[in-house]
């Protein structure tokens, strides 16, 4: 083929465009890459951050959690609990017409139970073999195995349990356990990676990983005004047997106790909830301490700023703050009425940490015990102000309590009133002043019911109705026979099974 000189001479120009145009293509890039860094996403698989480092930011590595998993299946134990096979006998009250034309007495039947075993997990807090785990995993139980990640196993006693919380701590004999160091809580963040350690569906040493989704969440998944709800949500996968077990960061502390999955199919299926250590540190000292939890009441009843919002009547009012907590009663007997806080007190902060929901406030008076002070902000009329209010327990003092029966029986006492035992014509009792989920309320007692006589004997104080619960835990019947009568004048008779 010929070339004439008019097309070889645009060619060459052609070329010298190229070759003029690259070089400006280049020069643009290499100054932009002199001003900003640019940030690649490799093809591989795996979670991965990029950041400009214009902004000041590093650029983020791949998240290995190997290290921390290393660290802490050791630390996760295996949880078996099997409640025997029972034999009881039940008195039952006769019905009217055997009262009437009968002999009147109680009969008496016999109830054979079956055997029931359970699985959950724990995490070893110390080298000796203390173990944390939930309350709903060992509740009951007659004999708790453990079983630790090299297969060893062992026999465990409890040294406490806490429904309120749903927490126990547990023992078992030895030394140089592998232990999972505790960490905090407050310093997670969301979106923040975090393991999930345990034994799910009875597979041992089980790890999965997700982020911190949500903190301070309640899903109302307890019953009782006692009970504590303020979990780390987590889409780190947890499942029947997870109970009990290490949601760690990824230095490989303990965050919290893997507790709860939310899922319409009761299988895993996107959220988890754990407890925060923020809870579980000051529950395990006190278990470990008292033998039970020594609990913290502000003494207020309220809800959220944002839920009052919402009412109707409140719709246009100006409550100074979209965040905190709104105090609709202030009861007699605590710590916030001697204090001076009122209803209608929104409160923005306790010791300095700031209060958004009632949940967060729930969460931070319980890491205190009955007879600390703590310093509270609130808004008043829209103007902050603070005070310093002494925190009591449930019987309205700061006492030191030694035992759980309280808590077993769900409900706390008071005295019968002069004037109501004037009324009723009774000399001695002692009224229920409030019912959570426990005993009492299983066997249908309901708030203001006067007790006035538990297995024949009479009953003039609550230390008679702790005597009477200790004798009747120890016997083969393990049966409260309470007769009582309520404020209406009507009488009624309960059988408390405390071995349920």
């Amino acid at each position: 083929m010929k070339t004439t000189t008019k097309s070889l001479f645009s060619s060459i120009v052609l070329v010298l465009c190229c070759a003029v145009a690259a070089g400006v293509t280049a020069y643009a890039v290499s100054s932009r890459m002199k001003s900003k860094e640019v940030v690649t996403v490799p093809s591989q698989t795996g979670s991965f951050f990029t950041s400009s480092a214009a902004l000041g930011t590093k650029v983020s590595q791949p998240v290995d959690l190997t290290e921390a998993a290393e660290k802490t299946i050791h630390g996760v134990v295996h949880i078996k609990s099997t409640v025997n096979s029972k034999t009881r006998t039940v008195q039952e009250m006769p019905d009217i017409f055997e009262y009437f034309f009968g002999n009147g007495q109680p009969r008496q039947r016999q109830y054979r139970s079956q055997p029931q075993v359970g699985y959950g997990s724990g995490v070893i807090l110390s080298s000796d073999g203390y173990i944390v785990t939930n309350n709903h995993v060992i509740e009951g139980a007659d004999e708790i195995e453990v079983t630790l990640n090299d297969n060893r196993t062992f026999q465990a006693s409890v040294v406490g349990a806490d429904s309120n919380s749903d927490l126990a701590l547990i023992k078992i004999d030895g030394d140089e356990f592998p232990v999972i160091p505790m960490g905090d809580s407050d310093e997670l963040r969301i979106g923040e990676w975090v393991l999930a350690v345990g034994n799910p569906f009875n597979l041992t040493s089980t790890v999965t990983a997700g982020v911190v989704s949500a903190k301070a969440r309640k899903i109302g998944i307890y019953e009782g005004s006692g009970k504590i709800e303020s979990f780390i949500q987590t889409d780190a996968a947890i499942n029947m047997g997870n109970s009990g077990g290490a949601l760690v960061n990824t230095r490989g502390e303990l965050v919290g106790i893997n507790s709860a999955l939310e899922s319409p199919t009761g299988t895993y299926a996107g959220y988890g909830f754990a407890i925060p250590t923020t809870i579980v540190r000051k529950v395990v000292s006190d278990l470990k301490e008292y033998g039970t939890v020594q609990r913290a009441l502000l003494g207020i009843e309220g809800a959220d700023v944002s839920a009052v919002r919402q009412l109707d009547e409140n719709k246009d009012k100006d409550f100074g703050t979209h965040e905190g907590v709104y105090v609709s009663d202030v009861p007699n007997g605590g710590g916030a009425l001697a204090a001076g806080l009122k209803s209608g007190d929104i409160i923005t902060a306790v010791n300095g940490k700031k209060i958004k929901t009632m949940t967060e406030l729930q969460e931070t008076i319980t890491q205190y015990r009955p007879g600390d002070k703590v310093t509270v902000t609130y808004l008043r009329d829209k103007k902050e102000k603070s005070v310093v209010v002494t925190l009591k327990n449930s019987l309205g003092n700061t006492e030191i309590v030694k035992n759980n029966d309280v808590d077993v029986l769900g409900a706390t006492f008071a005295e019968v009133s002069d004037q109501l035992k004037r009324q009723l014509n009774i000399g001695y009792g002692v009224q229920v002043s409030a019912v959570s989920s426990g005993k009492l309320q299983k066997s249908g007692i309901q708030r203001g019911f006067i007790i006035l006589k538990i297995n024949g004997a009479q009953v003039r104080s609550e230390a008679d109705v702790m005597s009477a619960y200790q004798e009747a835990a120890k016997s083969p019947e393990q049966v409260l026979f309470i007769t009582g009568v309520y404020p209406s004048g009507r009488r009624a008779n309960y059988a408390v099974d405390l071995s349920e």
